[in-house]
């Protein structure tokens, strides 16, 4: 007897299952690195609750609209976003400034595109929490993925690295989930292929220099490279997470480990690979002890 395939619902909750995990997993790693680093080499798992972050808070909403309208309904997400910004997340000051004002009634169009001396935000923020939309839509051409995505993106991040960011990570999320099951990483081909998908730019380059990476890299080595989110831009992001999805994308702890290892933002950098390794391995190869620490999440 063969199992039905999940339906686009199902599969975005999974993804969300895996970047909450992820996001709030990365954060209990926050605090002087000479006490993270020994804890992350011992493979300690925080035995503490695991609040979830803004990445999270971020993504419940994207969900909630693909549940009701089944895309992206810009002004519905909008709203959704600032009526449910905590600021005791992390939000960070461009996304709480522009939230902050939509709730006050203001336009996002104009603040988005208004924002960091009218450039937009090139910030990582769109890419955190696009995961489960890529995983809604993976079996849709990926002309719709990457419009999406982008409409996803463009509430809070108008500046085109912002919006590259988050087209990177829904096509990821999509060809995860079309590999869903496999027992293989994920490989070079995935990440030629996301590549391919992403609009030109910096963030583009950094996937194509995943590319010259040895085989025997290590994921400090690969930040080095790629960057680690310290910057928390979508070019400082995005190329390691993918990076390691390739990696590790048939083993969700082991990416969760392999990403963490490389400090940087870390709370966003293992939400972003949960959100796109829990497509392939489902939800199953997260640890039951992971979800009883990680806090709560209702879309």
């Amino acid at each position: 007897m063969t199992t039905a395939p999940p339906t686009a619902a199902a599969r975005a909750l999974e993804s969300l299952d895996g970047l909450s995990i992820g996001d709030a997993f990365g954060e209990r790693f926050f605090g002087r690195v000479e006490a993270v680093l020994p804890r992350i080499a011992r493979r300690e798992v925080p035995q503490t609750e695991w609040p979830y972050t803004d990445d999270t808070e971020m993504a419940l909403s994207i969900v909630r609209v693909l549940l009701d309208h089944q895309c992206i309904e810009q002004d519905t997400l909008a709203r959704l976003f600032a009526e449910r910004m905590d600021s005791s997340r992390g939000y960070g000051p461009g996304a709480f400034g522009i939230l902050s004002a939509i709730a006050r009634g203001g336009d996002w169009r104009m603040l988005s595109h208004s924002c960091f001396g009218g450039n937009g935000s090139f910030g990582n923020g769109a890419a955190m929490r696009v995961a489960p939309l890529g995983a809604y839509f993976a079996d849709r051409p990926l002309e719709d993925i990457v419009r999406q995505a982008r409409q996803s993106a463009e509430i809070t991040h108008a500046h085109p690295e912002g919006i590259a960011g988050a087209v990177a990570v829904a096509v990821a999320a999509a060809l995860a989930s079309q590999a869903r099951g496999s027992s293989a990483p994920l490989g070079r081909a995935f990440v030629e292929a996301v590549r391919d998908a992403t609009p030109p730019g910096d963030t583009r380059d950094g996937i194509s220099e995943c590319l010259a990476l040895g085989p025997d890299a290590t994921p400090v080595q690969a930040a080095r490279i790629l960057g680690n989110g310290a910057g928390v831009t979508a070019p400082d992001t995005v190329p390691f997470c993918l990076w390691v999805c390739s990696r590790f994308s048939h083993d969700f702890v082991e990416s969760m480990w392999n990403t963490v290892t490389a400090l940087g933002d870390r709370d966003t950098t293992c939400a972003i690979v949960g959100g796109i390794v829990a497509c392939q391995t489902g939800r199953a190869a997260i640890p039951e002890e992971w979800f009883e620490l990680r806090e709560a999440v209702d879309p």
